[in-house]
């Protein structure tokens, strides 16, 4: 079994709600939700049931429609249909993939209220209006987001206890690794760039060690997920895939900015709007916002129009850059593996490091200013981060994230001459060690879910 951390906070619900709410696990396609669901209901509960919406028959549907005044009938019904015995306050009901059938979802305010057991909604697209019309959105849910595995729960995947633990007391104590450790800890994160997170592909390269096997895991995911907007994204599914398939080729460039004008001339922003919301809350991409101002309401300066759009997996970006001869050669991962990719290893850093501040709870900004007129003010910031505790000025923290170790400082020094008031730490994220110059922390990439 694989180790996930989102298990800690399941036990936790069980333990502190006592049934009161109901949980649900929202995440992308394959991201491991039933799975871990599955998982913790053996472990927790001295029974479940697991009602997949994906599969299951028009009765068990209807059951949710007809006998929700009438709860024992219901119950009875479902212990017969899954020859399970249900017992109180320790039997699990799973419902599984629940966006495909909406009425379910609305009836956890009764099944909630009737106490009896607990219930664990699992599903992606659930903010979409075909989703949740015709409903009243329970306000017995608690949400909570699955992401693919992050760096941690790689190295326990490939059974490194150790590492991170040893990566939290450097960080902690802004010490460097150290030549040796500092060189594995790289190893480490290399592997984690090509294979990425998503449970079924981690599951490969532990088995096989073998990246063509499992860039086939990630192109097959990349191939479920353009299936489900050709049959979920209604009326937009044209923009979705091209903005999907164009993903790659927008990172690619300088200023990693989405720009809708090269999907179509004359092409705005707002004629794409709800093709970009479906990917997000897909959680397919991980959009990020350009704030005018790093002030501490970071969204109060958000300007919907400047975005970039970066992949959820970056695992799953690499298999969908390079897709040329259909799968992503050994060779191209042997260059990344052995630092030896000179083009393109740019947006893969930035993204992984995207993916890691999401994962590790932080909105996505950033700041960037093309002024013509005074030069001291263009500049560009990849992400904006705000402090824990919140104080009346020095809040909002500047990450520039860098792929090699020649690189220039420009940006952040016209940023802290700008806004020295408002500025908390400067953080350089870069393939090296730990190290502090001036008020700048330089933080080797693995660090960023430190943050």
């Amino acid at each position: 079994m694989m180790k996930r951390k989102i298990s800690g906070a399941l036990k936790k619900w069980r333990q502190e709600e006592q049934g009161r709410t109901a949980l649900l696990i929202d995440g992308a396609r394959r991201v491991g939700k039933s799975y871990i669901v599955e998982e913790f209901a053996k472990e927790e509960y001295k029974s479940y049931i697991v009602i997949d919406f994906n599969r299951v028959n028009k009765e068990v549907k209807e059951l949710f429609i007809n006998y929700l005044n009438d709860l024992d009938t219901l119950f009875l019904y479902l212990s017969n249909y899954y020859n399970v015995k249900l017992y109180e306050r320790e039997t699990l009901i799973i419902l599984d993939e629940v966006q495909l059938f909406p009425k379910a979802r609305a009836a956890i305010k009764y099944l909630v209220g009737d106490g009896r057991y607990d219930y664990i909604e699992t599903g992606s697209l659930m903010s979409i209006k075909t989703n949740v019309q015709d409903i009243v959105i329970p306000s017995e849910e608690r949400h909570l987001n699955m992401y693919p595995m992050d760096f941690e729960e790689f190295l326990w995947a490939l059974e490194n206890e150790t590492l991170m633990d040893y990566i939290r007391k450097c960080f902690s104590e802004k010490k460097p690794m150290g030549q040796v450790l500092h060189r594995k800890a790289m190893d480490y994160f290399r592997q984690y760039l090509i294979v990425g997170g998503m449970p079924q592909a981690v599951e490969e390269y532990i088995r096989t060690r073998d990246f063509d096997r499992v860039d086939r895991i990630k192109r097959d995911i990349l191939t479920l997920y353009r299936a489900d907007i050709i049959k979920h994204a209604k009326g937009y599914e044209m923009k979705t895939e091209q903005i999907f398939d164009d993903i790659p080729a927008q990172l690619q460039k300088h200023d990693r900015k989405f720009k809708v004008s090269s999907l179509k001339k004359e092409a705005r922003l707002r004629d794409y709007e709800d093709a970009l919301f479906w990917l997000d809350d897909a959680m397919i991409v991980n959009i990020c916002y350009k704030s005018s101002a790093p002030t501490i309401g970071l969204r109060l300066n958000m300007d919907r129009i400047t975005l970039k759009c970066y992949m959820a997996d970056t695992g799953l970006l690499i298999s969908h850059a390079f897709d040329e001869n259909g799968i992503v050669s050994e060779e191209l991962y042997k260059k990344i593996l052995f630092d030896k990719l000179e083009v393109n290893l740019g947006m893969i850093v930035e993204n992984i490091v995207a993916q890691m501040l999401v994962a590790g709870g932080h909105k996505l900004y950033f700041y960037y200013n093309s002024s013509r007129e005074d030069t001291s003010s263009r500049m560009e910031i990849d992400f904006l981060i705000a402090k824990n505790k919140i104080s009346n000025r020095h809040n909002i923290s500047p990450i520039e994230v860098k792929s090699s170790k020649n690189y220039s400082l420009k940006s952040l020094q016209k940023f802290k001459a700008k806004f020295a008031a408002q500025l908390h730490t400067r953080y350089i994220l870069h393939p090296s060690d730990l190290k502090i110059e001036e008020d700048i922390i330089y933080l080797p990439l693995y660090m960023t879910s430190l943050l």
